[in-house]
Protein backbone atom coordinates (compact mmCIF):
# COMPACT_ATOMS: atom_id res chain seq x y z
CA UNK A 1 0.00 0.00 0.00
CA UNK A 2 1.37 3.39 -0.99
CA UNK A 3 0.37 6.28 1.27
CA UNK A 4 0.99 9.93 0.45
CA UNK A 5 1.22 12.04 3.61
CA UNK A 6 1.37 15.82 3.69
CA UNK A 7 3.76 17.50 6.11
CA UNK A 8 6.98 15.47 5.95
CA UNK A 9 8.59 17.19 8.96
CA UNK A 10 5.55 16.90 11.23
CA UNK A 11 5.20 14.56 14.17
CA UNK A 12 2.57 12.38 12.49
CA UNK A 13 4.41 12.02 9.19
CA UNK A 14 7.64 11.08 10.95
CA UNK A 15 5.74 8.63 13.14
CA UNK A 16 4.11 7.06 10.07
CA UNK A 17 7.55 6.49 8.56
CA UNK A 18 8.73 4.85 11.79
CA UNK A 19 5.65 2.66 12.21
CA UNK A 20 5.12 1.51 8.61
CA UNK A 21 6.04 -2.06 7.66
CA UNK A 22 7.66 -3.40 4.51
CA UNK A 23 4.26 -3.73 2.82
CA UNK A 24 3.54 -0.02 3.27
CA UNK A 25 5.34 2.79 1.47
CA UNK A 26 5.06 6.25 3.02
CA UNK A 27 5.60 9.07 0.51
CA UNK A 28 6.04 12.41 2.33
CA UNK A 29 4.94 15.59 0.55
CA UNK A 30 6.09 18.98 1.82
CA UNK A 31 7.38 22.43 1.02
CA UNK A 32 8.77 23.95 -1.07
CA UNK A 33 7.68 21.60 -3.86
CA UNK A 34 4.31 20.91 -2.23
CA UNK A 35 2.57 23.99 -0.79
CA UNK A 36 -0.96 23.49 0.53
CA UNK A 37 -2.01 27.01 -0.45
CA UNK A 38 -1.21 26.30 -4.12
CA UNK A 39 -4.06 24.26 -5.58
CA UNK A 40 -2.23 23.29 -8.77
CA UNK A 41 0.85 22.20 -6.84
CA UNK A 42 -1.28 20.00 -4.59
CA UNK A 43 -3.21 18.44 -7.47
CA UNK A 44 -0.05 17.75 -9.46
CA UNK A 45 1.95 16.50 -6.48
CA UNK A 46 -0.60 13.92 -5.37
CA UNK A 47 -1.36 12.82 -8.92
CA UNK A 48 2.35 12.24 -9.55
CA UNK A 49 2.62 9.93 -6.54
CA UNK A 50 -0.52 7.94 -7.42
CA UNK A 51 -1.07 6.76 -3.84
CA UNK A 52 -3.56 4.16 -2.69
CA UNK A 53 -4.44 6.36 0.30
CA UNK A 54 -3.83 10.03 1.15
CA UNK A 55 -3.22 11.23 4.71
CA UNK A 56 -3.65 14.96 5.25
CA UNK A 57 -1.42 15.69 8.26
CA UNK A 58 0.19 19.03 7.36
CA UNK A 59 -1.17 22.11 9.09
CA UNK A 60 -0.45 25.61 10.31
CA UNK A 61 -0.22 24.59 13.98
CA UNK A 62 1.14 27.79 15.57
CA UNK A 63 -2.01 28.41 17.62
CA UNK A 64 -0.98 31.80 19.04
CA UNK A 65 0.53 33.04 15.78
CA UNK A 66 -2.71 32.19 14.00
CA UNK A 67 -4.44 34.96 15.97
CA UNK A 68 -2.32 37.51 14.12
CA UNK A 69 -2.20 35.62 10.81
CA UNK A 70 -5.67 34.16 10.46
CA UNK A 71 -5.71 34.63 6.69
CA UNK A 72 -2.62 32.42 6.36
CA UNK A 73 -4.05 29.84 8.77
CA UNK A 74 -7.22 29.65 6.67
CA UNK A 75 -5.25 29.32 3.42
CA UNK A 76 -3.29 26.40 4.85
CA UNK A 77 -5.66 24.65 7.25
CA UNK A 78 -8.88 25.48 5.43
CA UNK A 79 -8.34 25.94 1.71
CA UNK A 80 -5.23 23.74 1.71
CA UNK A 81 -7.16 20.84 3.22
CA UNK A 82 -9.76 21.36 0.52
CA UNK A 83 -7.08 21.15 -2.18
CA UNK A 84 -5.83 17.85 -0.76
CA UNK A 85 -9.39 16.52 -0.67
CA UNK A 86 -9.95 17.54 -4.28
CA UNK A 87 -6.71 15.83 -5.30
CA UNK A 88 -7.62 12.61 -3.49
CA UNK A 89 -11.07 12.56 -5.08
CA UNK A 90 -9.57 13.17 -8.51
CA UNK A 91 -7.44 10.02 -8.34
CA UNK A 92 -10.06 7.97 -6.49
CA UNK A 93 -8.02 7.51 -3.30
CA UNK A 94 -9.54 7.51 0.20
CA UNK A 95 -8.47 10.43 2.38
CA UNK A 96 -7.69 10.54 6.08
CA UNK A 97 -7.64 14.11 7.40
CA UNK A 98 -6.37 15.11 10.84
CA UNK A 99 -8.26 17.77 12.75
CA UNK A 100 -8.32 19.07 16.30
CA UNK A 101 -10.14 19.55 19.60
CA UNK A 102 -9.92 23.31 18.94
CA UNK A 103 -13.06 23.11 16.79
CA UNK A 104 -14.95 23.08 20.12
CA UNK A 105 -15.21 25.92 22.63
CA UNK A 106 -14.21 23.76 25.61
CA UNK A 107 -17.30 24.62 27.64
CA UNK A 108 -18.85 21.16 28.08
CA UNK A 109 -18.50 19.26 31.34
CA UNK A 110 -17.98 15.92 29.55
CA UNK A 111 -15.84 14.65 26.67
CA UNK A 112 -16.96 15.93 23.26
CA UNK A 113 -18.67 13.58 20.83
CA UNK A 114 -18.49 13.88 17.07
CA UNK A 115 -22.06 15.19 16.83
CA UNK A 116 -21.64 17.93 19.46
CA UNK A 117 -21.97 21.47 18.07
CA UNK A 118 -18.67 23.04 17.08
CA UNK A 119 -17.77 26.55 18.16
CA UNK A 120 -14.10 27.43 17.87
CA UNK A 121 -13.01 30.43 19.92
CA UNK A 122 -9.78 31.19 18.04
CA UNK A 123 -8.30 31.52 14.57
CA UNK A 124 -6.62 28.11 14.58
CA UNK A 125 -9.84 26.29 15.43
CA UNK A 126 -11.81 28.29 12.88
CA UNK A 127 -9.30 27.46 10.15
CA UNK A 128 -9.35 23.76 10.99
CA UNK A 129 -13.15 23.69 11.00
CA UNK A 130 -13.17 25.20 7.51
CA UNK A 131 -10.81 22.41 6.48
CA UNK A 132 -13.13 19.74 7.88
CA UNK A 133 -16.07 21.12 5.91
CA UNK A 134 -14.13 21.36 2.65
CA UNK A 135 -12.84 17.81 3.05
CA UNK A 136 -16.40 16.50 3.46
CA UNK A 137 -17.63 18.52 0.48
CA UNK A 138 -14.85 17.63 -1.94
CA UNK A 139 -14.02 14.04 -1.01
CA UNK A 140 -16.93 11.88 0.17
CA UNK A 141 -14.48 8.97 0.45
CA UNK A 142 -12.85 10.59 3.48
CA UNK A 143 -12.47 10.18 7.21
CA UNK A 144 -11.76 13.15 9.47
CA UNK A 145 -9.93 12.24 12.68
CA UNK A 146 -9.91 14.82 15.45
CA UNK A 147 -7.05 14.44 17.89
CA UNK A 148 -5.45 16.53 20.64
CA UNK A 149 -2.41 17.18 22.85
CA UNK A 150 -0.04 15.46 20.43
CA UNK A 151 3.51 14.60 21.48
CA UNK A 152 6.24 12.30 20.17
CA UNK A 153 10.02 11.84 20.09
CA UNK A 154 10.02 14.14 17.04
CA UNK A 155 9.70 17.89 16.55
CA UNK A 156 8.58 20.47 19.09
CA UNK A 157 5.97 19.35 21.62
CA UNK A 158 5.04 19.53 25.29
CA UNK A 159 6.77 16.33 26.40
CA UNK A 160 10.07 17.29 24.82
CA UNK A 161 9.81 20.78 26.31
CA UNK A 162 9.24 19.37 29.79
CA UNK A 163 12.21 17.02 29.45
CA UNK A 164 14.38 19.98 28.51
CA UNK A 165 13.14 22.06 31.44
CA UNK A 166 13.74 19.14 33.77
CA UNK A 167 17.45 19.45 33.07
CA UNK A 168 17.73 23.00 34.43
CA UNK A 169 14.70 23.99 36.51
CA UNK A 170 13.85 23.26 40.13
CA UNK A 171 10.19 24.19 39.57
CA UNK A 172 7.97 24.77 36.57
CA UNK A 173 4.54 26.42 36.60
CA UNK A 174 2.08 24.37 34.55
CA UNK A 175 -1.61 24.99 33.90
CA UNK A 176 -3.85 22.71 35.95
CA UNK A 177 -7.34 23.85 34.94
CA UNK A 178 -7.33 22.58 31.35
CA UNK A 179 -8.07 18.91 30.75
CA UNK A 180 -7.57 16.73 27.71
CA UNK A 181 -6.26 13.46 26.30
CA UNK A 182 -2.48 13.35 25.80
CA UNK A 183 -1.90 11.53 22.51
CA UNK A 184 1.26 9.95 21.13
CA UNK A 185 1.86 10.64 17.44
CA UNK A 186 3.24 7.09 17.21
CA UNK A 187 -0.11 5.78 18.45
CA UNK A 188 -1.87 8.08 15.97
CA UNK A 189 0.30 6.59 13.21
CA UNK A 190 -0.69 3.05 14.21
CA UNK A 191 -4.34 4.09 14.14
CA UNK A 192 -4.02 5.80 10.77
CA UNK A 193 -2.35 2.77 9.20
CA UNK A 194 -5.14 0.49 10.44
CA UNK A 195 -7.85 2.86 9.24
CA UNK A 196 -6.14 3.37 5.87
CA UNK A 197 -6.16 -0.36 5.25
CA UNK A 198 -9.87 -0.61 6.08
CA UNK A 199 -10.81 2.36 3.90
CA UNK A 200 -8.90 0.95 0.96
CA UNK A 201 -10.63 -2.43 1.21
CA UNK A 202 -14.11 -1.59 2.50
CA UNK A 203 -16.50 0.93 0.86
CA UNK A 204 -18.95 0.90 3.80
CA UNK A 205 -20.22 4.48 4.33
CA UNK A 206 -20.09 4.07 8.13
CA UNK A 207 -16.28 4.03 7.94
CA UNK A 208 -16.32 7.57 6.52
CA UNK A 209 -17.15 10.82 8.27
CA UNK A 210 -15.85 12.33 11.51
CA UNK A 211 -14.21 10.36 14.31
CA UNK A 212 -12.33 11.26 17.48
CA UNK A 213 -8.97 9.56 18.02
CA UNK A 214 -6.99 10.42 21.15
CA UNK A 215 -5.01 8.56 23.76
CA UNK A 216 -7.07 6.73 26.37
CA UNK A 217 -7.44 8.41 29.74
CA UNK A 218 -7.40 12.09 30.58
CA UNK A 219 -5.10 14.57 32.31
CA UNK A 220 -4.38 18.21 32.92
CA UNK A 221 -1.23 19.81 31.56
CA UNK A 222 0.14 19.71 35.10
CA UNK A 223 -0.62 15.97 35.34
CA UNK A 224 1.21 15.40 32.08
CA UNK A 225 4.22 17.42 33.20
CA UNK A 226 4.42 15.48 36.46
CA UNK A 227 4.30 12.20 34.56
CA UNK A 228 7.16 13.32 32.32
CA UNK A 229 9.28 14.46 35.27
CA UNK A 230 8.63 11.17 37.08
CA UNK A 231 9.71 9.20 34.01
CA UNK A 232 12.88 11.26 33.76
CA UNK A 233 13.59 10.75 37.46
CA UNK A 234 13.09 6.98 37.11
CA UNK A 235 15.85 7.06 34.49
CA UNK A 236 18.36 8.81 36.71
CA UNK A 237 17.54 12.44 35.99
CA UNK A 238 16.62 15.16 38.45
CA UNK A 239 13.01 15.62 39.55
CA UNK A 240 11.53 19.03 38.80
CA UNK A 241 8.58 20.14 40.92
CA UNK A 242 5.34 21.14 39.19
CA UNK A 243 3.67 24.27 40.47
CA UNK A 244 0.00 24.02 39.52
CA UNK A 245 -1.25 27.31 38.11
CA UNK A 246 -4.45 28.63 36.55
CA UNK A 247 -4.91 29.52 32.89
CA UNK A 248 -5.23 33.15 34.00
CA UNK A 249 -1.68 32.97 35.37
CA UNK A 250 -0.31 32.03 31.94
CA UNK A 251 -1.96 34.35 29.40
CA UNK A 252 -1.60 33.55 25.70
CA UNK A 253 -2.86 35.31 22.55
CA UNK A 254 -5.16 32.38 21.75
CA UNK A 255 -7.67 31.05 24.23
CA UNK A 256 -7.14 27.37 25.05
CA UNK A 257 -10.22 25.16 25.60
CA UNK A 258 -10.73 24.41 29.30
CA UNK A 259 -12.08 21.02 28.24
CA UNK A 260 -10.26 19.36 25.34
CA UNK A 261 -11.44 15.84 26.15
CA UNK A 262 -12.73 13.89 23.16
CA UNK A 263 -15.02 10.86 23.33
CA UNK A 264 -13.56 7.97 21.30
CA UNK A 265 -16.53 5.60 21.60
CA UNK A 266 -17.47 5.91 17.91
CA UNK A 267 -13.97 4.89 16.80
CA UNK A 268 -14.12 1.83 19.07
CA UNK A 269 -17.61 0.93 17.88
CA UNK A 270 -17.04 1.32 14.14
CA UNK A 271 -13.37 0.38 13.77
CA UNK A 272 -12.78 -1.65 16.91
CA UNK A 273 -9.87 0.70 17.55
CA UNK A 274 -8.71 2.39 20.75
CA UNK A 275 -5.37 4.11 21.28
CA UNK A 276 -3.36 3.04 24.36
CA UNK A 277 -3.53 4.76 27.72
CA UNK A 278 -1.52 7.96 27.65
CA UNK A 279 0.61 7.04 30.66
CA UNK A 280 2.21 4.05 28.97
CA UNK A 281 2.77 5.99 25.78
CA UNK A 282 4.38 8.89 27.67
CA UNK A 283 6.69 6.42 29.40
CA UNK A 284 7.67 4.91 26.05
CA UNK A 285 8.30 8.35 24.54
CA UNK A 286 10.47 9.41 27.47
CA UNK A 287 12.41 6.15 27.31
CA UNK A 288 13.16 6.80 23.64
CA UNK A 289 14.29 10.38 24.31
CA UNK A 290 16.38 9.81 27.43
CA UNK A 291 19.65 8.12 26.60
Amino acid sequence: MRIAVTGSKGQVAMSLIERSDRDTEIVPLSRPAFALEDRQTVLAGIEAVRPDVVISAAAFTAVDRAEAEEDLAIRVNGEGAGHVAEAAAKIGAPLLHLSTDYVFDGGLDRPYREDDPTGPTGAYGRSKLIGEKLVAERCPNSTVLRTAWVYSPFGANFVRTMLRLNETREEVGVVADQSGNPTSALDIADGLLAIAKRLREDPTPALRGIFHMTGSGEATWADLAEAVFQEAHARGRRLTHVKRIATADYPTPARRPANSRLDNAKLRRVYGLALPDWRGSVAACCAQLIS
